[in-house]
Order: structure tokens, then sequence, then C-alpha cells
């Protein structure tokens, strides 16, 4: 079996999978998930694509949150300072450590785009969303090549 079209299938699911852009939830897992079962590629390689275009999904969130940042001082578009600064306080609180719950569906979404909002250091941001993409995705594989070499 040719890989190049499920490596290029699951790359497109997994970065849009991994946007905030309404998608269904859990799909990069799913594709990874049915792409490992029929062996339609190597597990290194399917688990380094969804990861990649996961994490450069959950990249765009947090773009896409920094930019929103800006518009809290926008004089045509107001966002309330008080709840620009309770999620402020929230984030500050577990935000930078949540990120590596970014594997979760849809919180994950929503926690990457509130670290570009807060303006999370973006390296740190790489890291902790990169570990937890690697165990969302790493605990998939692993559970799918036990269960198909059974």
């Amino acid at each position: 079996m040719d890989a190049l079209p499920a490596v290029v299938g699951l790359f497109v699911t997994s970065f849009i999978a991994g946007t905030f852009l309404p998608f269904l939830p859990g799909s990069s897992e799913m594709a990874l998930a049915g792409l490992l079962a029929v062996q339609a590629g190597s597990v290194l390689t399917l688990l380094a694509t969804a990861v990649v275009a996961n994490v450069g999904g959950a990249t765009v969130n947090y773009l896409v949150g920094h930019r929103v940042a800006g518009l809290a001082e926008n004089r045509w578009i107001r966002l309330p300072a008080a709840a620009l600064d309770r999620a402020t306080a929230w984030f500050r609180r577990y935000g930078v450590w949540a990120l590596a719950l970014c594997w979760l569906p849809t919180f994950g979404d929503a926690i990457t785009v509130v670290a570009g909002l807060l303006r999370t250091d973006f390296r740190l941001f790489l890291i902790l969303v990169l570990a937890g993409k690697l165990f969302g995705h790493g605990t998939v594989a692993l559970g799918t090549t036990w269960l198909t070499a059974a």
C-alpha cells in the first residue's frame, strides 16, 4: 500500500483537528488509529505526521489568540477589561501547565487560543503542546499497535 496518500490525508486531518475550527473532536486520533490498524505506513511516520500537524494547528490557535489580544485596546471593538482580567488570572494560576492537556478534545483547542490571547511565551507553549500532543497520539498509537498485534 502506498503510504503517501495516507500520510497526506492524516496531515490535513490532524492539522484541521488541531485548530479551533469546527471539526469532529478526536478526529486526528481516530484517523491515526485507523491508518495504524490497516498498516498504511510505519508507526513512527504516522505518529510523527499526526503530532507535527496537530501542533501546527494548535500554533494557528495561538496566533489567532495573540492577534485577538490587541482588540482589547481597539476603540471600536471593546473587550471588557473585567473579563480579560478574569481570564488572565485563571490562566496564570492553571493555564500554562494546562497546555499539556491540549490533547483533550475541545478543551485543548480552547486552551491554546487562551495561551495566545494571554501572550504565553511561545517556546514554553511549543514545548508543552508538543508534549501533550505526543502523549495523546502516542497513547493511541501504542494502544492500536498493541490491539492489532494481539
